[in-house]
């Protein structure tokens, strides 16, 4: 016997046999079968780096828009009547090879009477060191109560325009710290309206059928059909020219919301149709649950992750529309301050070329619509289940 193992090469275990063994999870593996549908999602989203850089660019502007007042050096219809269409200061740490700190160059303004346009040159003699943590120009916080404190000011008796002024002398970086205010909250008000009309039709057209899920689609289909902008343009210079800045800024965002719904709308109906026919559904509906609490209760947290993301990717749309309509000079108005009042300022091509930094509100806009985008496909990836 042992001449023939010997010639096999056959070889037993002596360790006894655990036949359980191979169903038993590793700690990586339990830790992911017991996490829950949102953990899950978490370690997914982790994994999208630039979705992760795009929520935290976010976040953070979303935390500086209630501070506006105190982050920008001036408020953003004062005017300066010594600076029209004053170029850009750049910052300075030495004067002279020797370190002053932060400070800018004063200007001395010259008119062109040949161009007709204002030219500036930069007095190097005139050092204006900046100033942190400081009192300013006044300004009412959030409207409520008076304050100066800034989080920086110009020296005294100077400027500091770090990206310019335009016609009538109005910073342009206080502009756009005031105008992050309306711009990124209108994507937010928006949304939760579109929000709030799309699970609702959509849940009722999806759950109950029939007449009512026709009405419904006839109706998304009419919104469709109609062009987005021109029907934003109507119905944005349907608005009366005499209500104040807030009921303009009101009207806006109910015209957005209102006409964004039809496609989230079509989304849930769509997973209506089949989650309704799961077991848990029918469960809760023999043992005498209402429609509403099964649709509430049942059916909407099956794909909760997938309306955020949707939601997510709808935000854009609405800045870029409030932008275009303001753009337009059908949106909202000065005193009102949003990126695109502030790009009505760029409409004309010819004051553009001779005074570009009137392009600056442009900026945000990108970045804000990338980082919503970018964050939006990173929820839509984390939501997926086949993935």
């Amino acid at each position: 016997m042992s001449t023939v193992e010997g010639a096999t090469g056959h070889y037993v275990n002596p360790e006894p046999f655990d036949p359980g063994e191979a169903e038993r999870l590793t700690p990586e593996q339990e830790r992911y079968y017991q996490a829950s549908q949102w953990q899950i999602m978490w370690w997914k989203f982790k994994r999208h780096k630039v979705a992760l850089w795009s929520a935290a660019f976010l976040i953070l502007l979303y935390m500086c828009v209630p501070f506006a007042e105190v982050i920008a050096p001036y408020t953003p219809n004062q005017r300066d009547n010594d600076h029209l269409y004053a170029p850009p200061q750049a910052i300075h740490l030495f004067h002279e090879g020797s370190f002053v700190g932060p400070f800018v160059y004063g200007q001395i303004a010259e008119v062109d009477l040949e161009e007709m346009k204002w030219n500036y040159r930069q007095d190097t003699s005139d050092v204006q060191p900046l100033r942190f943590f400081c009192l300013g120009d006044p300004y009412e916080f959030w409207g409520m109560f008076p304050a100066r404190f800034h989080l920086m000011c110009p020296a005294e008796g100077g400027t500091v325009y770090l990206l310019g002024t335009d016609r009538l002398g109005r910073d342009l970086l206080s502009g756009i710290i005031y105008g992050a205010r309306l711009s990124l909250t209108v994507g937010l008000i928006g949304v939760a309206i579109s929000m709030l009309l799309g699970v609702t039709l959509g849940g009722i057209a999806g759950y109950f059928g029939g007449f009512i899920d026709n009405l419904i689609q006839r109706t998304i289909e009419i919104l469709k059909a109609l062009p987005e902008l021109p029907l934003w343009m109507a119905l944005s210079a349907a608005l009366p020219v005499t209500w104040s800045p807030i009921w303009i800024y009101l009207g806006i965002t109910v015209i957005l919301g209102m006409l964004d719904w039809p496609g989230l709308a079509r989304a849930v109906r769509s997973k209506l149709l089949a989650l309704r026919e799961e077991e848990y559904a029918k469960a809760a509906a023999l043992m005498g649950a209402k429609p509403s609490r099964i649709i509430r209760r049942h059916l909407l947290p099956g794909f909760t992750s997938h309306l955020i993301a949707s939601a997510t990717l709808s935000i854009p749309s609405m800045i870029l529309g409030e932008t275009a309509l303001s753009f337009l000079n059908l949106g909202l108005r000065r005193p009102a301050v949003s990126w695109g009042v502030l790009l009505n300022e760029a409409q004309n091509i010819s004051v553009v070329t001779v005074y570009p930094w009137l392009m600056a509100p442009v900026i945000p806009v990108i970045l804000v619509v990338l980082a919503f985008n970018f964050l939006g496909d990173g929820l839509r990836d984390a939501a997926d289940p086949y993935k």
